[in-house]
């Protein structure tokens, strides 16, 4: 009976590695003394500095947001930390593109009227001079496997394709019962969005016509921004041209006509329009800030546990009601961008290095779409294969007060607790060291509930770590709770919780510092689930 038991506790600790290692963690005093040196006031000192108002909400690109990488660059070289950026820099630098309108070129006429743009319309994308008649194609959707087909009965080669858009997650969003599910196949033969429709069909340009209840004021302001993005990321665009017009122009469109925008199938009309489309590109660029602490083994040394934080955020809103029009960002990512730098500092002061290389990524762009991580993720400056884990921190700097009764801070964590997601959903021994190495220290209370792939919030596509969970790399991301002052002017930095901070980045030292010294690299033992992959 022993043997037997035996036999089955040494089999099933080589088949579950991780659950035994987890009730393993050990930290010596050496290592506690090692996080000692991350302190509240340390952290308060930072990010005072990069969510003052000299940073202007740290746009990307801006000037602010320069300066701020400017300042991690002073900390890391003084620290001795490689540059890993580009050409062994500290920055990898980003290219950004933006189009805006050239209005004095671009114009519009339907049914012999002159339209204005910005009044009358607007340009969504491409560029050209054309002219046509107009045809009515409903919503311009293809679907063959649910006998979709918007422009079935007529021909709009050479013509201008009017259409009423849906309003849902935007205006090229798939009709009513359409799911991702049923967009398979070859897109433009065997299913294809409004656009790709049209172009497909040879159409000269797309008219989209605003819904009657349409706020115009509120659209035309919100396009009329526009914003940059990264000339490597853009996908191919068309250049077939697509006009967004007022609901006084739609209604004009329509009038006289056979049929109205209700209409169930596709018509001729009796108006022609004539376009001028004119764009102007503007370049600029920002950075990611990347920088090496070499590992002590000479072979392990080659892998890197990677740590890294956003440093932008939304900037400054000078239409913003009150006094304040700065978004400073102090919890947002600032809380996550000095626990990185003070983990950084940290690890400069240790008298002895850990066996792996620890990598430091602060990235620009998270607020416009993580295109800084997808940058890195797409275009790295190190070779990404050897990175074994990537811990994310994106707000950790608030709690929730005893008595504190406003809705909009419900779901944020205590003075005590962090949210943890996305830990175990690729490795196995990365949930366990992470588990093991806080049980081992602070006890912070660690929350799971959003690590789960059908979180409603949808948190785990909401920071930079998706981008490496995409590429393959286990990661774990710490964060506290969305809040009252979230994405809003009142994020200063007199409303973080410093000493919260400390506890939870002195834990995530101590991880990463676990992580560098596995004998071997955390295995990705499961499947990211298929609703994680795509944002």
């Amino acid at each position: 009976m022993k043997k037997t038991i035996f036999v089955f506790v040494l089999g099933l600790s080589l088949l579950l590695p991780s659950f035994t290692f987890a009730q393993d963690v050990k930290l010596t005093a050496a290592e506690r003394k090692l996080a000692d040196e991350i302190t509240a006031g340390q952290l308060a000192n930072y990010l005072y500095f990069i969510a003052s108002d000299a940073m202007g909400g740290r746009d990307t690109p801006s000037y602010g947001l320069d300066v701020t990488a400017e300042f991690l660059k002073m900390n890391l070289q003084r620290w001795g930390f490689k540059g890993a950026g580009d050409n062994g820099s500290y920055f990898q630098k980003i290219a950004l593109v933006r189009e805006s309108v050239d209005n004095d070129n671009t114009k519009l006429e339907i049914g012999g009227k002159q339209y204005a743009v910005g009044n009358d319309f607007l340009r969504m994308s491409g560029s050209g001079t054309g002219s046509g008649s107009l045809v009515f194609g409903k919503n311009g959707w293809l679907v063959k496997s649910k006998g979709i087909d918007s422009f079935a009965g007529v021909d709009v080669k050479g013509k201008i394709v009017v259409l009423t858009p849906g309003t849902g997650r935007g205006l090229n969003a798939p009709p009513q019962g359409v799911t991702q599910d049923d967009l398979k196949g070859e897109k433009g033969v065997d299913w294809a969005d409004p656009i790709t429709h049209a172009e497909k069909a040879g159409a000269a340009g797309v008219i989209m016509t605003a819904a009657p209840n349409t706020n115009w004021n509120q659209i035309r302001n919100f396009v009329g921004r526009g914003g940059f993005a990264p000339e490597k990321l853009r996908p191919a665009a068309s250049t077939l041209p697509v006009l967004y017009v007022s609901p006084a122009v739609a209604d004009a469109i329509f009038a006289g006509e056979t049929g109205d925008r209700a209409a169930t199938a596709a018509f001729g009309m009796t108006k022609s329009a004539t376009f001028t489309i004119a764009a102007k590109k503007e370049t600029a660029w920002t950075q990611n800030v990347v920088a090496l602490w070499e590992g002590s083994d000479p072979v392990l040394k080659n892998e890197m546990v990677a740590l890294g934080a956003h440093y932008d955020h939304v900037g400054t809103n000078p239409n913003a009601p009150g006094e304040d029009k700065i978004w400073n960002g102090a919890d947002d990512d600032g809380s996550g961008t000095v626990a990185v730098l003070a983990i950084a500092e940290a690890l400069a002061k240790a008298k002895t290095r850990p066996k792996r290389s620890v990598l430091f990524v602060w990235h620009a762009g998270e607020e416009k779409g993580l295109v800084g991580a997808e940058y890195f993720n797409k275009y790295p400056t190190v070779d990404i294969k050897n990175v074994t884990a990537q811990l994310n921190i994106d707000m950790i700097g608030r709690s929730k007060k005893p008595g504190d009764t406003n809705p909009r801070n419900k779901e944020l964590t205590g003075e005590n607790g962090v949210y943890v997601i996305g830990s175990e959903m690729m490795s196995s021994t990365l949930g366990a060291i992470t588990k093991g190495t806080n049980d081992a220290f602070l006890k912070i209370d660690y929350d799971y509930r959003y690590d789960d792939p059908k979180d409603p919030n949808r948190f785990f596509f909401r920071s930079d770590h998706f981008h490496y969970a995409k590429n393959g790399i286990p990661i774990v991301f710490w964060f506290t709770g969305v809040h009252e002052d979230y994405h809003g002017a009142g994020d200063h930095p007199d409303k973080i919780d410093y000493q919260k901070m400390e506890k939870i980045a002195r834990t995530i030292f101590l991880t990463m510092w676990k992580l560098t010294d596995l004998k071997e690299r955390p295995k990705v033992d499961k499947q990211l689930p298929p609703e994680l992959t795509t944002r």
